[in-house]
């Protein structure tokens, strides 16, 4: 088959474009990014020169672009990981947060009507439902959990995934949409919190928590992700969401313990700044439909996760700090600066 990975120079998108080649080497996937800030062609070396890969620079809401590549390519499968994603950032510029996530997603829907593609894949995020009580434990996201965002992105990923299934229903697009926990793993953007506390606290700098660092997170290994959305995207049933979540609820600060310890790092490095609006409590998921369906759980233990992450990031240093001698610096300083 013919794949077109869209976003696939960022950080889940790049793990997935590796994990399709190493396990369906038959197939050729098209590789389409804009390159923007967190798109970075670094991520694909390993990947780049193989007979069956090709990239294409270009933005999924550019009509003209999408259209292009679809009456050269034809593909067979569509599987969109564009978009924008870091939640600080949405609440500071909320409009492209709807153009990529919302028109985008759109653009390369129609493009998907007009050119007869056999399946239309949306990455989405289990943040589109909100956030769920600390005190309640027993409680987890499900596929019919209402949506209930609390961010710009999460606002905008949310109106993504209505577009998807108004599509399959009212044009009879095949689609599948996938709704995951936090991801973590190579290759993963220095802005969110695991390779932000990795970069930094190589260095010695100050590690920013949010508020308390009570916030908790469903962690899942990126690897782990691209195989469900693999599985999805060929057997599973069309018009159908799916929750992947990686059952490793971790509190943001032990998280940044975990981190310390394994580069043998002091504590006094955490700095507690202050909460972003809106900051969601907890986030957890019930993959129980995916694993009944599809027989897919995760395979990664948080602890073996973590300690395979850091050990990438020492051993890739390279890539991380090309990126933070460049305009991220800035960012970080109007982000955590004055908190």
């Amino acid at each position: 088959m013919k794949i077109l990975v869209t976003g696939g120079a960022g950080f889940i998108g790049a793990n997935f474009c590796a994990y399709e080649l190493k396990t369906h080497p038959e197939d050729t996937l098209i590789c389409l990014d804009a390159l923007t800030y967190a798109g970075n062609l670094a991520s694909l070396m390993g990947v780049i020169g193989a007979p069956n890969f090709r990239f294409e620079r270009g933005d999924i809401a550019d009509r003209t672009c999408v259209n292009s590549l679809f009456e050269r390519e034809r593909p067979d499968i569509v599987v969109n990981f564009a978009a924008e994603t870091h939640v600080d950032r949405s609440v500071t510029d909320p409009e492209v947060f709807l153009r990529t996530n919302i028109l985008g997603t759109q653009a390369l829907m129609d493009a998907c009507r007009a050119y007869g593609v056999g399946r239309f894949h949306q990455v989405g995020t289990d943040e589109v439902y909100g956030d769920l009580p600390l005190d309640r434990p027993d409680l987890f996201f499900t596929e019919e959990t209402p949506l209930h965002a609390s961010s710009p992105y999460s606002a905008s990923k949310a109106g993504a995934d209505l577009l998807v299934l108004a599509y399959a229903r009212t044009f009879r697009l095949p689609v599948s949409i996938t709704r995951c926990s936090n991801n973590y793993g190579p290759y993963q953007f220095p802005e969110k919190l695991i390779p932000l506390m990795i970069s930094r606290a190589l260095s010695d700098q100050s590690l920013p928590v949010y508020g308390k660092g009570e916030n908790v997170r469903d962690w899942l290994y990126v690897e782990d992700h691209c195989a469900a959305i693999d599985l999805v995207m060929r057997k599973g049933r069309e018009g159908e969401v799916y929750n992947v979540g990686g059952h490793n609820e971790r509190a943001n600060l032990e998280v940044v313990r975990t981190i310390l310890r394994e580069l043998d790092k002091p504590e006094s490095l955490i700095t507690y700044v202050t909460d972003r609006p809106g900051h969601d409590r907890r986030y957890a998921i019930d993959p129980g439909k995916i694993h009944k369906e599809l027989g897919w759980l995760p395979t990664t233990a948080f602890d073996d996760g973590i300690r395979a992450t850091v050990r990438w990031y020492l051993e890739n240093r390279t890539w991380w700090e090309a990126i933070l001698a460049g305009e991220y610096q800035n960012y970080y300083l109007r982000m955590y600066a004055n908190r």
